[in-house]
């Protein structure tokens, strides 16, 4: 029996691999349900439908705070698709997916998570974790405590509220033992928004070890905003605005060939579980198909979704970069010329000028979002009898990366009768008094009270075998490379509360990566040892890859900001590639409560 290979991403579970995975195969793993279990469902049935390729753009539903408060109950679910992919997707009661939910500083949220993802929908394969747990168990029990069980499964699930600083405790945002099983009752997620939480964009998605890649590909994400960024960037008051949430998913048409209005690519190299790797050249299979707002946008031939906007209008554009491995490029064009974009805020945080204060957009022709990254930005639609085109170009992922080649995500018609959008920033009135800054010293100007070097890696079990698995590590240097450990207690990093560290990330592999934290944002300081000026904060960053030619490894140094007391306990940072963070590219950090002084 040959067990499905899943990414070449499997780790050394020492001599049980072939037994345990065999054990799933013939236990429950293979065991199907009654109904439905085991069958691909039709589209009338389909709890996760997804519109056409071409279709126009929709809108995620809009979910605001009342008087301070967030309710609501969200669903999990799942179908597997005649091709043999799983859908997943948060709905609501109404059956409208993915909502966008928005809320103040200060707000209170009550959302209550209902798992039903169904194990009859998962095909074998779906149920093998890449780390090689729960392969010869049941499913965690309905009775299980989800805050402590930490069963991390296939039809297991929880929630990673992605950029906010609250505190990694269950209900809140914990991710390392908090497993809410299918069936069970409806899992309570409760806290305030914190009254220093960054106006911006943010997002939900589910964190389970092992699992997440799948989860999140298969469509389980949403955006998250903190409302109020007119104040603290008065260009952008009373702007209409779109929320555009880009995933990724498998290949619609795999074995199709490149487009003939393509250059002709090199001959594609694959991966053992058949993804396109970077052959250099912006053309080519991609490794995975986008999507934006759910409108599929397949290869080869990329038809974009559609909507329509009133000529030169301004809007503020609110990307997600939801998918699993796919980094975006993206660049705005009328008359195939880049039109600037100003950015005014990333990862959630207003860019910051001199000072720490907020400024104005930063307009640039193109702007890199590696997965999990954000960003807003002010958009000029077409002129009059013109169409734009939403686009990313490639990316240079490195010789052991995924494709992720040129290609059309959206066209816009420059239309005067084009609907209002839903939503629209307050104007100016609304927003003229602008907040005072944090009290807190802006990052560039403290010293950190220690320096820290990390690093990404990978190592084939095999490389004489061109299917080996490969295990990812992010290693604390002077320490042995292992893939992590879910169970393990002791954490990889202590620092205490108030402390601000710099964080040296080095990539030692010959493919990119994205390094992210939970809980913090942190300011990057240098590119291999040069010195920048980024007006930004951020909690997701690229790490360029190594090349041979190199004479040493190459790096970011992040200056880690610990100072807010939300982030006191432990909690993860991973590589952001999923498949890269459920193959053992992770570690955990641990916040001690503040030094006391003595006496």
């Amino acid at each position: 029996m040959r067990l499905p290979a899943l990414k070449g991403r499997w780790p050394s579970p020492g001599g049980g691999f072939v037994l345990a995975g065999v054990c799933c195969l013939l236990a429950w793993c293979a065991a199907p349900q009654a109904g439905r279990a085991g069958q691909a469902i039709g589209a009338a049935l389909d709890p996760c439908p997804r519109p056409a390729a071409g279709s126009a753009l929709p809108q995620p539903v809009d979910l605001r705070s009342e008087n301070g408060e967030l309710r609501l109950d969200l669903r999990i679910r799942n179908a597997r698709q005649k091709d043999g992919s799983v859908h997943y997707c948060y709905v609501l009661a109404d059956g409208a997916q993915a909502p966008t939910l928005r809320v103040h500083p200060g707000d209170h949220v009550l959302l209550r998570l209902h798992n039903e993802i169904d194990n009859g929908q998962l095909a074998a394969a779906d149920r093998l974790s890449p780390m090689g747990q729960s392969l010869c168990t049941t499913p965690p029990a309905r009775t299980a405590d989800p805050c402590a069980s930490g069963a991390m499964g296939a039809t297991a699930t929880n929630l990673h509220f992605h950029g906010m600083t609250l505190q990694p405790v269950c209900h809140q945002d914990e991710v390392l033992k908090t497993s809410v099983p299918a069936g069970a009752p409806f899992f309570e997620y409760r806290y305030e928004v914190p009254r220093s939480e960054a106006p911006g964009l943010y997002w939900y998605h589910p964190h389970i070890h092992g699992f997440s890649s799948r989860q999140v590909q298969g469509g389980a994400s949403g955006a998250l905003i903190v409302e109020g960024l007119e104040r603290s960037v008065p260009e952008v008051a009373g702007l209409p605005e779109r929320v555009l949430v880009i995933r990724d998913q498998e290949l619609l048409n795999p074995q199709a060939a490149p487009a003939r209005s393509e250059p002709t690519p090199p001959k594609s190299l694959m991966e053992s579980d058949g993804d396109a790797l970077n052959n250099g050249s912006g053309f080519g299979k991609p490794a995975k198909d986008l999507s934006i707002n759910f409108v599929p946008v397949p290869y080869p031939l990329y038809p974009p979704a559609t909507l329509r906007m009133k000529p030169g209008e301004r809007q503020l554009w609110r990307v997600l970069n939801a998918s699993s491995v796919t980094y975006l490029n993206l660049a705005w064009l009328v008359q195939r010329r880049a039109q600037p974009l100003g950015v005014v805020a990333i990862d959630g945080v207003a860019r910051q000028a001199a000072g720490g204060v907020p400024g104005g957009p930063l307009w640039t022709d193109h702007l890199m979002i590696p997965p999990a990254g954000r960003a807003e930005f002010i958009v000029e639609g077409p002129p009059a009898g013109n169409t734009g085109l939403l686009v990313t170009r490639s990316v240079d992922t490195g010789p052991a990366g995924e494709n992720d080649p040129n290609r059309a995500l959206a066209v816009v018609q420059a239309d005067p009768q084009a609907p209002e959008p839903a939503s629209r920033l307050p104007g100016p009135s609304a927003s003229a008094a602008v907040p005072a800054t944090d009290a807190l010293t802006p990052l560039r100007q403290l010293q950190p009270v220690r320096t820290r070097r990390l690093y990404f890696s990978e190592k084939p079990l095999h490389p004489e075998d061109p299917n080996s698995p490969t295990e990812f590590y992010i290693t604390v240097d002077g320490r042995p490379p292992k893939v992590f450990d879910p169970k393990a207690g002791v954490p990889d990093i202590e620092v205490h509360q108030g402390d601000v560290e710099d964080w040296i990330i080095e990539n030692r592999s010959n493919e990119l990566h994205a390094f992210h934290i939970h809980q913090i944002h942190f300011l990057v300081m240098d590119l291999s040892g040069q010195p920048l000026q980024e007006p930004f904060v951020r909690d997701t960053v690229n790490v360029p890859y190594f090349k041979p030619q190199m004479l040493s490894y190459p790096s970011v140094r992040l200056r880690m900001d610990f100072r807010d007391p939300n982030t006191v306990g432990t909690f993860v940072y991973h590589c952001h590639l999923l498949e890269h963070e459920d193959g053992g590219m992770m570690g955990t950090v641990r916040v001690l409560p503040r030094h006391r002084s003595k006496g």
